[in-house]
């Protein structure tokens, strides 16, 4: 994988090397608090500026809890600045949207609930208390909070609209609803109880998600994966990728109302969960990881490509006459237009961002796991609509299945785990290109060599905050296929 240096700043030199790393269409990748000793906040910023070259992590110490804003320079910050304010009571000054995130209004904490004074038991307490949101005023604004419980089994958020007639003027998006703690869970414990862990911060993610953290632990501890387990993870996160993005073609189509489109790509995304289960025991492709490779081993044989050659043509099938339904395609072309530079500014990621004329993929421009090996094909578009954003993940099918046959191709006999014990005080980063987008874990360890510190960042956590700016100004009709064609979750968002 590569590297990581580090670099100690003061906090009057955040803003230079911000706008410098702006300059250069360089990238915060995630930004973080923890506490390296009791009392002392240390906030971290993972930045890096070209493909294949080492990360670089911003370390500062501030002068008692306040910090500068760097969300004007870098705006993809302001939700990260605000979910450090609301959980290790830091102000960041000059934010532009100094509000609260994660903790929702009427929510009365005793202390900052990542302090290591605050109980991990204690449950938080909530009074009644007025929504905190601007209005827009006008004869004709009408006002409509929908959620947070919603039709079908969709995750809890509420969405406040402000429109005239059918015209959006703006969304509000408020998540966090079910957030469950789950970094504050991390603490203390063992790193095979974390891999199990990750798993559970996005469902449908549980494999990158696990594959992240574990190569975090692995980073921390030095220890080197065989390559037979490094080859497998590869199958087995493009396996993930296969049945995601076929369930957000099914879905995309069930929006745009062509039911059978809908029926179609959930029972090709039901076939390969059945593919997974067949293989290691799990739908969703569970308890397979642990730090320093898998638990146990798998042989594919040859029914595993036997049956993907069989799907591929099913799906090929599927996805022309997706491609070729004028009712489909008028709902989705020019809908919800994402360009570059809003991408860009906000941190878009994975299929949505390449959708909109990027081609950063972690697992070519930062390879990981077995990947470095095998040749990939990342899919773009420019367009940066809802048609993009299904047109990439249709390619990345083809894609997927084509690095399967290659990994299988070369898959070598071998052990499939090797001891992996952080030492005491360590810490790693681990990433993976999950099916929504880039998956990152910082984990820090104590001097017992438990867990001190996990930092989790989902791909939805971004794409939810660039999401509603594609909203404003388009209309009631197409918010649901614009909804659909992000591919969010909220699971992943909140956790």
């Amino acid at each position: 994988m590569t590297e990581v240096d580090y670099l100690r700043l003061q906090t009057s030199e955040l803003a230079a090397h911000t706008r410098e790393l702006v300059a250069a269409n360089g990238h915060v990748r995630m930004a973080y608090a923890w506490y390296p000793k009791p009392g002392q906040i240390e906030v971290r910023y993972l930045t890096s500026r070209r493909a294949r070259e080492p990360f670089l992590m911003w370390t500062v110490t501030p002068d008692g809890v306040t910090v500068p804003s760097l969300a004007s320079e870098f705006p993809r910050l302001g939700w990260y600045e605000r979910e450090m304010a609301d959980l290790f009571g830091l102000t960041f000054a000059g934010h532009p949207e100094p509000k609260r995130l994660v903790l929702l209004d009427g929510v009365e904490v005793p202390c900052p609930p990542m302090s290591p004074d605050f109980p991990p038991s204690q449950k938080l307490e909530v009074t009644e208390h007025g929504s905190g949101m601007p209005e827009l005023e006008g004869p004709d604004v009408q006002r409509l909070p929908w959620g947070p419980v919603r039709a079908d089994v969709v995750e809890s958020v509420e969405l406040r609209f402000f429109y005239v007639g059918e015209h959006i003027l703006h969304l509000h998006p408020q998540l966090f609803f079910k957030h469950r703690g789950i970094e504050k869970r991390f603490e203390g414990q063992t790193p095979q109880f974390g891999a199990v862990l990750a798993e559970r911060v996005s469902g449908v993610g549980s494999f990158a998600h696990a594959l992240a953290f574990c190569q975090a632990v692995e980073a921390a501890s030095g220890c080197v994966v065989p390559d037979r387990a490094k080859l497998m993870r590869v199958v087995l996160a493009e396996m993930e990728r296969l049945y995601n993005h076929l369930h957000y073609l099914g879905h995309l189509a069930e929006t745009t109302t062509l039911k059978v489109g809908a029926a179609e790509g959930k029972y090709l995304e039901e076939r390969f969960k059945q593919l997974n289960s067949r293989l290691t025991g799990s739908r969703f492709l569970r308890s397979l990881l642990t730090p320093g490779g898998l638990r146990r081993d798998f042989e594919p044989g040859n029914w595993l490509g036997a049956e993907l050659a069989r799907l591929e043509q099913e799906i090929d099938a599927y996805t022309t006459r997706l491609e070729s339904t004028n009712s489909y395609l008028d709902r989705v072309i020019t809908t919800g237009k994402l360009d570059w530079k809003m991408a860009y500014d906000q941190g878009a990621t994975g299929p949505v961002w390449r959708a909109s004329g990027s081609q950063q993929d972690l697992r070519q421009d930062h390879p990981y796991a077995g990947y470095d090996g095998l040749p990939l094909k990342v899919p773009a578009r420019k367009e940066g609509d809802a048609h993009a954003r299904a047109e990439v993940r249709i390619d990345e099918i083809a894609a997927s299945l084509s690095l399967i046959r290659d990994a299988l191709r070369t898959l070598p006999h071998g052990e499939v785990k090797t001891p992996c014990a952080p030492p005491a005080g360590s810490e790693g980063i681990g990433w993976a290109e999950s099916p929504r987008g880039s998956v990152f874990y910082a984990v820090h360890f104590d001097d017992h060599s438990l867990l001190k510190r996990v930092k989790v960042k989902s791909p939805s956590f971004s794409n939810w905050r660039v999401f509603p700016l594609t909203v404003h100004e388009s209309n009631m009709m197409d918010y649901a296929i614009n909804e659909a064609s992000f591919g969010m979750t909220v699971a992943g968002c909140d956790r």
